[in-house]
């Protein structure tokens, strides 16, 4: 068992990844819906598609059926923007973020308690 301060790091950083990636996806599908020429159906699709992963991830015993999903999303989208000549370095950050917590997986309850009491209130006030 990790000390509690590793895994509350390791609950922050999923959470946060998941949180950002759900606004950004939600972003992207309303970008799609927007658009100046009508709607733009590839990214409504893929916008949508990552909102589905990106809720997956951040369910503990989906975690890993989301992170798939993102990463196939990524791969596809680095794939048609480097067709375009365009670099997209923040969808690799991502992956890698997201391939990590994967790899790890959800974080039981018991790993964030204080096994030592340090953050029980002192009554002596």
């Amino acid at each position: 068992m990790p000390p509690p301060g590793l895994a509350r790091a390791f609950v922050v950083q999923w959470w946060t990844t998941g949180i950002v990636l759900l606004y950004l996806s939600i972003k992207t599908a309303h970008q799609g819906l927007q658009s100046a020429s009508g709607h733009d159906p590839h990214l409504v699709l893929i916008g949508g598609v990552e909102a589905l992963a990106a809720l997956l991830f951040l369910i503990p015993r989906t975690l890993r059926i989301g992170a798939l999903g993102l990463l196939a999303i990524f791969t596809v989208v680095f794939l048609i923007h480097a067709s375009r000549l365009q670099f997209r370095g923040d969808l690799l950050v991502y992956a890698a973020v997201v391939s990590f917590v994967a790899v790890h997986g959800s974080v039981p309850m018991s790993w964030l308690r204080p096994r030592d009491g340090s953050f029980v209130p002192s009554s002596d006030t």
